[in-house]
């Protein structure tokens, strides 16, 4: 597995829903790899501080996401192609 690859993974594994084989090559991968760690350790705290951010912001109002934003999010991550 290459960087680029690790970051094509990086949804499903933070889910908890990479396939077996691809988890044991993407943990092999980190395990020689600092960058991608650091890269990991970083996506966590974005995630983790924009929750919290969102938790404070919207405490009393539940909010949802606009379509147009979860599809750019989707384009831009690959999972889904720019129409």
């Amino acid at each position: 597995m290459i960087c680029r690859e690790v970051t094509e993974f990086l949804i499903e594994y933070e889910a908890g829903s990479l396939d077996p084989a691809v988890l044991s090559e993407f943990e092999r991968h980190l395990g020689r790899c600092a960058d991608c760690r650091i890269f990991i350790v970083q996506y966590q705290e974005t995630i983790k501080a924009g929750r919290q951010a969102c938790a404070e912001q919207h405490a009393d109002a539940k909010t949802e996401i606009p379509e147009e934003l979860l599809r750019a999010i989707m384009v831009a991550i690959g999972k889904v192609e720019r129409t």
